[in-house]
């Protein structure tokens, strides 16, 4: 479902309509499939000192060559991702920008009932189900592996469509694995994850994670003030070093888009018009920054990144002290605010390309994908703090190394 880029009164409609879908409701739909209620992230995964350490993915299978591995198939797997939700913006992102809308099926979760106690389902969907598995809820994709299962169904959640279970939700490298094992499918030769830099992306994301893309969720979820205070100055203190990086070089890694930039950007965006309204005041916002807004826009910019930039806002006029996000964030031309005036394109040695272009076979492409111990089972391995990084973030490691090979 490509859905417009911003949405905002189409929105508003849709949570009008959805309102039928009750709790009441949801739990018929819950009995019938035998759907245990959700895990509460403030309760299952905060440790001795209130710190939130998320949950570890429950699907870590790998795409590959190797025996066990998931292999890479046309018209077999569906990417269940939400609105809302950053981590899974960023394969549907990468779907699109390598053209494999043909090859890998995409569906949008919502929340279910008024309460979303069963977690992400289908409220927009006729009958309120998927068309392809006729699941009422994700979950029901974890269940038909793991009748036990006892944590969270998270999006994005890559489904088998033809057995109608979940075979990988490991976000930390999902988006690798459809960088690397469906390039023989690509409609183009974009490479956003080059052979010869696989290692430096994978250190530099699995920095970006505890840093960034799980700053807002530390911040919002944590239970002392103690945690607060850490996620808070890791997240601000991390962003002015990228925000450095992004003075001299237009993208991450300089003159091309790579994987890291998908993985900022969705980050990025959700803090500007959302997360902030969850972690009180913010030492500066997004459009304070000035290499890293341009950055955002430049990117907004891009059909492929925009078209899955979301700006929703509930519609309640009963409430005398309405927040910004209902007041005036609907009244704003985001397409017009957020579009860039290109100067950053001066920063790139190649200004008309923002793609890196490599004739590579794809066998030689496929090597295998590094683990990320953001995924250990030992609640202590994923820690924030248990990080390391070769080069400070603000240096580009491969200034001036990303060329065009075709």
């Amino acid at each position: 479902m490509a859905a417009d880029a911003c949405g905002i009164f189409a929105h508003k409609e849709k949570l009008l309509k959805d309102k039928e879908y009750s709790d009441e409701l949801a739990f018929k739909f819950a009995l019938e499939k035998g759907v245990k209620p959700r895990p509460n992230e403030t309760k299952e995964e905060i440790d001795e000192r209130g710190v939130f350490v998320r949950q570890a993915n429950r699907f870590t299978t790998p795409f590959g060559n190797e025996e066990g591995n998931l292999k890479a198939l046309p018209n077999r797997y569906g990417i269940y991702w939400a609105h809302g939700c950053h981590w899974s913006n960023r394969p549907v992102i990468v779907r699109d920008i390598l053209g494999l809308e043909d090859v890998i099926y995409e569906k949008h979760v919502t929340h279910t009932g008024e309460t979303n106690k069963y977690g992400w389902g289908f409220r927009d969907q006729e009958g309120y189900k998927d068309e392809k598995t006729g699941f009422h809820f994700l979950s029901e994709a974890y269940f038909n592996v793991d009748k036990d299962y006892n944590g969270r169904a998270t999006t994005p959640t890559l489904v088998d469509l033809d057995k109608k279970i979940a075979v990988n939700n490991d976000y930390h490298r999902l988006t690798n694995y459809i960088e690397v094992y469906f390039r023989k499918y690509q409609k183009t030769d974009i490479d956003l994850y080059p052979v010869k830099y696989r290692d430096v992306i994978d250190e530099f994301n699995d920095w970006l994670f505890p840093t960034i893309n799980n700053g807002h969720y530390r911040m919002a979820f944590c239970q002392s003030k103690v945690a607060y205070d850490e996620a808070y100055d890791d997240f601000f203190d991390n962003i002015e070093k990228l925000d450095k990086r992004l003075e001299n070089n237009r993208f991450l890694f300089g003159d091309y888009i790579t994987d890291s930039d998908i993985r900022l950007y969705v980050t990025l965006v959700r803090w500007e018009t959302s997360y902030y309204r969850n972690i009180g005041p913010m030492k500066k916002r997004i459009t304070e920054y000035k290499n890293i807004w341009g950055y955002v826009k430049d990117l907004f910019s891009i059909p492929e990144f925009r078209r899955y930039t979301f700006f929703e806002f509930t519609n309640d006029n009963t409430s005398l002290f309405r927040p910004y996000a209902e007041r005036i964030a609907p009244k704003v031309d985001y397409d017009k605010e957020w579009k860039t005036d290109g100067k950053r394109k001066e920063l790139s040695n190649d200004k008309e390309n923002v793609y890196l272009h490599t004739n590579i076979d794809f066998k030689e492409y496929e090597t295998k994908i590094s683990e990320s111990h953001w995924n250990s089972l030992n609640r202590k391995d994923r820690d924030p703090f248990n990080r390391t990084i070769k080069i400070d973030p603000s240096i580009n490691p491969l200034k001036g190394l990303l060329k065009n090979e075709r």
